[in-house]
């Protein structure tokens, strides 16, 4: 995880929730009095983003004391407690929604990640997100994937080159929009092609793309085109896979499989806190 990147979306998100003071916990309790607070898994998966209850508490106040009772990536059952906090009352409570949100959101990620991982059962297949993340929140998404043992995709649009259907026709064909890359970008970075034809997927084989997407095929229609692939390319298969139907590609040849639905359609791990 991105210390960096944390302290300034935890920073923005206190200031969001907190604003100019908790008036509810501020007239209710003194401003020293000390308190207790327990994380407690409400359902079964797996965690990330633990370390935004560390960091989250520390900035509220540095005097806090926060225990960890699982790490990220560990599975958790419901009722096990994840994290306890020592702290005045009401920073527990300033705290409270804004690290339940992030922790709710990225356990759901990783949890998702592990479900389809298994419900695949292909070792041989990459499990990988996409770039349809929240707007600032696209590091802390990809970090819940990974400890969910997935893989991640392009972070940004500077790592890698992924010629999509719109470029195709901008360029006037693949050949043509493979050779225009090709002359600006440099021998370290992979050239990969979308293709949704058998048409396609001919020509970026011939242009030497070094990762052809099937895109939204079947599986079969999957096996089909990988007759057409060569090795030495790696074949990505994305759109419009999930838990219902990921199991049907089993053993259908791919090296990856990427999912949007990592990240943009999660359901988020019910996680609780309370005062002791």
């Amino acid at each position: 995880m991105n210390h960096l990147e944390l302290k300034e979306i935890l920073t923005n998100a206190f200031r969001e929730d907190i604003g100019m003071g908790d008036l509810t916990s501020d007239s209710i309790f003194p401003k020293n009095q000390l308190g207790k607070g327990v994380y407690t898994a409400k359902a079964d998966g797996v965690l990330a983003g633990l370390e935004v209850i560390t960091a989250g508490y520390q900035m509220l106040d540095e005097s806090a004391k926060i225990s960890l009772h699982k790490n990220d990536g560990m599975p958790v059952k419901e009722g096990e407690k994840i994290a306890e906090v020592e702290a005045p009352v009401q920073v527990l409570l300033k705290g409270e929604r804004v690290i339940l949100n992030l922790i709710q959101h990225l356990s759901g990620i990783a949890s998702s990640t592990r479900q389809v991982i298994e419900l695949l059962g292909d070792p041989n297949i990459t499990i990988t997100d996409t770039r349809k993340t929240l707007p600032g929140l696209r590091s802390l998404q990809k970090y819940a994937v990974r400890c969910g043992g997935g893989k991640n995709h392009r972070f940004r649009l500077d790592d890698g080159v992924m010629i999509k259907d719109n470029h195709i026709k901008a360029a006037g064909n693949i050949k043509s929009a493979v050779e225009l890359v090709r002359a600006q970008i440099g021998h370290m970075v992979k050239i990969e092609v979308e293709t949704e034809n058998k048409k396609q997927v001919l020509e970026a084989v011939k242009a030497k793309a070094d990762v052809i997407m099937l895109d939204n095929r079947s599986p079969e229609e999957v096996k089909e085109l990988m007759q057409l692939i060569p090795d030495e390319i790696v074949v990505e298969v994305s759109g419009g896979i999930n838990p219902e139907n990921i199991a049907g590609y089993k053993d259908c040849g791919a090296d990856v499989i990427s999912l949007g639905w990592l990240t943009h359609s999660v359901k988020a791990l019910d996680i609780s806190f309370n005062l002791e």
